[in-house]
């Protein structure tokens, strides 16, 4: 069983430095009013992930730190975590620690490594249950007392419930996307004749891939076709020579005579030898490039009528390209695209038969699961409520008994609902059942929900009952009790220090207490006390034995230790626990 053995508390609070040593059983802690007892609550919540309020930071200091040192078995679910996170134990010891800076800030460290502080939250399911007046609110809170019976259940309900909630969540993604369907029906519409009014213009224009592009080069050539034939025939002349002109000069000729002087003499030098090669080739360039302009000119086309042609065709793709895109090339992904988001416009008819379909069939499987939910929770609740009135009667509540009431509330319309013993009823993510948590605090009284029904000394021991029936079924290794015990006073006290005792035979419970009935149970009891500058230290958190437990017990009692009136009878309690256990 893992066991909370320390904490060291450091600037948190009215806390300087202090030592908290605990022990497996059952520990009390007390003290004067403001001595900083309810520190010990806060610390523990912040080693298990609670919220980091940098109020709490000591005035001065830079920061609170907790740390804490538990025991947890090899193997166990607490260990595996840590594990997980990359934390080492150390012989079977998980060291945590959380500090929280005073400009807001926090750091949790688990087993030696940095982690999250979520990490922390998911550790204290398996640690430790902690209880204070904010829990007791919680538990007047309806959902509080809903996940209350669901873990008194147990497996009854939380296997129906995971396949409950997989369905629901299922559900609602189909509404969703079937009511966003539905009422954009008329923009889809819209859409769709858009996209078919587009794809048909573009097959109508039949665009070929870079089409665009070679419309615009053949339209510049004929555009220029004279001026183009007319360079072509002057440079023609130039290098091969005008027919028109046998007297001209051309510049084939003058390079052939240029090649054949130099040819003469190449012999005789080397260099002169690779110009004169250098000039054959120029004349053999000077060939090919006059043949090429011969050639264009022949055919070149300057037929008008091919250049209106062409200029009518590029009008026509223009007007594709100011709609679909900045080319051609682009309107032919356009409209591939285009062809693709039709297809699904055009299937979403289909789309919606499916998932009105699907939305049927998950709304009859909701209603099997719900009514399921519902039988387990009824089952479970006479269980609970009958585990908890015989506790209650051990509490000094002899008269009391508890009670669920399960109902479900009536759906506006069949949409809205589920089937539930033919009825169509309200259905959330838990289900159809709205569970409260009723109490008779004595024979005649109506059966109240306890928000309206209980005292604070009643909640207190409805609460602590609660627990108490837990920890027969769904046990935790380690409870706190932050003044469990509030307005309570006489045997009920004493009865609660007794079923306290009773559940700390199987577990570690440590309980923040200003009443002596409940003190006196305890196996361990230490006293928090401040020092004369109103701070804590480690001195002053101290475990209490003999003589000095004694005195804290008179002073609880009376305000007055050296009361022997007082003394005697926190001896007498001393003794009654002693006895009972």
């Amino acid at each position: 069983m893992s066991v909370l053995e320390e904490m060291r508390i450091r600037s948190l609070g009215v806390i300087d430095d202090a030592v908290v040593e605990l022990s497996p059983g059952f520990t009390a802690v007390t003290g004067e009013t403001g001595a900083g007892k309810t520190m010990v609550v806060t610390s523990l919540g912040l080693l298990l992930g609670g919220r980091a309020d940098p109020a709490l930071v000591r005035i001065g200091a830079k920061a609170a730190v907790v740390e804490g040192r538990i025991s947890v078995p090899s193997g166990g679910p607490a260990a595996l975590r840590a594990e997980e996170a990359g934390a080492e134990l150390d012989d079977g010891t998980l060291l945590i620690s959380r500090t929280v800076w005073a400009e807001g800030r926090s750091r949790a460290h688990l087993g030696g490594r940095s982690v999250p502080v979520g990490t922390l939250s998911e550790l204290a399911d398996e640690l430790v249950a902690v209880h204070g007046q904010t829990d007791q609110q919680g538990l007047l809170r309806p959902a509080r007392q809903r996940e209350a019976l669901d873990r008194y259940a147990g497996g009854a309900v939380t296997g129906p419930h995971a396949k409950y909630v997989a369905a629901y969540r299922r559900l609602r993604a189909v509404c969703v996307e079937l009511d966003e369907l539905t009422t954009r029906a008329r923009e889809r519409a819209q859409e769709a004749d858009l996209l078919r009014f587009g794809l048909n213009e573009i097959a109508g224009a039949e665009p070929r891939a870079g089409e665009d592009v070679e419309l615009a080069a053949e339209a510049e050539r004929l555009g220029h076709a004279e001026a183009l034939a007319s360079a072509a025939s002057v440079a023609h002349a130039a290098l091969a020579g005008n027919p028109e002109d046998p007297e001209g000069v051309d510049a084939t000729t003058l390079v052939a005579g240029a090649g054949r002087a130099l040819d003469a003499v190449r012999a005789h030098d080397p260099a002169l030898a690779a110009l004169a090669d250098r000039m054959g080739e120029i004349s053999i360039l000077l060939g090919d490039v006059a043949g090429e302009l011969a050639g264009y000119a022949d055919h070149l086309d300057a037929d008008p009528l091919r250049l209106a042609a062409v200029e009518e065709r590029r009008a026509a793709l223009t007007a594709l390209t100011r709609k679909y895109g900045e080319s051609i090339d682009t309107v032919i992904s356009w409209s591939e695209e285009g062809a693709e988001r039709l297809l699904e416009l055009d299937g979403d008819d289909d789309r919606i038969g499916e998932l009105e379909a699907e939305r049927d069939a998950l709304r009859g499987e909701l209603s099997g699961l719900a009514q399921a939910l519902t039988d387990a929770r009824t089952e479970a609740a006479a269980r609970f409520a009958d585990a908890v009135t015989a506790e209650l009667a051990s509490l000094a509540m002899p008269h009391a008994r508890v009670a669920f009431d399960i109902r479900q509330t009536e759906a506006v319309d069949e949409a809205s609902g589920v089937e539930v013993g033919g009825r169509s009823v309200v259905y959330g993510p838990s289900g159809v059942d709205e569970i409260e948590l009723l109490l008779a605090p004595h024979p005649g009284a109506p059966p109240r929900p306890i928000a309206k029904g209980a005292s604070g000394g009643e909640l207190s021991r409805v609460m602590l009952a609660v627990e108490v029936v837990f920890a027969g079924t769904d046990p935790v290794p380690t409870y706190l009790f932050d003044e469990v015990d509030a307005g309570v006073g006489g045997k009920a006290a004493v009865e609660i220090g007794r079923r306290l005792a009773k559940l700390a035979k199987s577990a570690q419970v440590v309980v923040v207490t200003h009443l002596p009935q409940v003190a006196a149970f305890a196996d361990r009891q230490l006293l928090v006390e401040k020092t004369n500058d109103g701070t804590v230290t480690r001195s002053g958190v101290t475990v209490l034995e003999g003589e000095d437990r004694v005195r804290e017990l008179s002073r609880m009692l009376a305000g007055q230790e050296d009361s022997e009136t007082a003394r005697a009878h926190a001896e007498e309690l001393l003794a009654t626990a002693r006895a009972d256990g």
